[in-house]
């Protein structure tokens, strides 16, 4: 029997490589498990971000109906974390002279990570990190063809400046006291311009509508936001409706 240092030196190299493979082997094993540890973190991060991007869309489509609402509404919107914030924006329709009518309609934005939710001139639009689309269109509405009615309904937040959020849960109560007010521009030719961040939504909508995408990020009021501008062929007959939401937000 051969034992200790009496033990061939082949026998004992093969002995430490076991160990030292072992050893590497466990390591390897461990630095897996964390990258998978990692990577379903990462999932069910992304999974509970656009499960409340989801609830927020839908909650501000129903709280937020600037269109079919007159008088008094209430809605409610729960996450688990992101943040609120309202931001000025500016609606414009310009005709042949130039600006016809400015309303500064303003946004309401949740933020997730790269998810995000506005609610912008009675739109709902959804965003992440590879660009933005619209969740509910605004209420424009124009003929397809010259000679035809243009219709800019244009909803006006008309809220106090509000920030919230973070990683704690957050319970928003979105009341609404709605009126409106139409006003006739006459005919001509006209364009609408909409302050966004998220222009690639309102320009796929404006092409929907056969209107022409002349710019997407012309600054009116040198405020570091880009508009959204849009033609409309030929001479028609415009109208402004401003459907002023005056939007309280509130904790439930």
């Amino acid at each position: 029997m051969i034992r200790g240092r009496d033990a061939p030196n082949g026998a004992a190299g093969r002995g430490q490589s076991n160990v030292v493979g072992v050893a590497v082997l466990l390591g390897i094993t461990v630095i897996a498990l964390g990258a998978l540890t990692a990577s379903i973190g990462a999932v069910v991060q992304s999974n509970a971000a656009t499960a409340d991007a989801d609830r927020v869309a839908d909650g501000f489509e129903e709280a937020i109906r600037p269109v079919e609402t007159t008088g008094h509404r209430r809605g409610r919107v729960a996450v688990s974390g992101g943040t609120f914030s309202t931001a000025d924006r500016d609606l414009r329709v310009l005709n042949g002279s130039g600006v016809a009518a400015t309303v500064a309609v303003d946004a309401l934005v949740y933020e997730s990570g790269d998810r995000t939710v506005r609610t912008l001139s009675g739109a709902v639009v959804r965003g992440d990190g590879g660009g933005s689309r619209m969740y509910r269109p605004p209420p424009i509405t124009a003929s397809r063809r010259a000679g035809g009615v243009l219709v800019v309904g244009a909803a006006r937040l008309n809220a106090d400046d509000y920030s919230v959020g973070g990683n704690a849960g957050t319970d928003l109560v979105l009341r609404t006291n709605v009126s409106h007010d139409r006003r006739a521009l006459g005919n001509g030719t006209y364009r609408v311009a909409v302050e966004t961040r998220t222009p690639a939504a309102w320009r796929s909508h404006f092409e929907r509508l056969n209107a022409t995408v002349v710019a997407a990020d012309r600054d009116f009021d040198g405020d570091g936001v880009g508009s959204v501008v849009a033609r409309f062929p030929g001479d028609r007959t415009a109208y402004l409706v401003v459907h002023d939401v005056r939007l309280e937000v509130g904790h439930g």
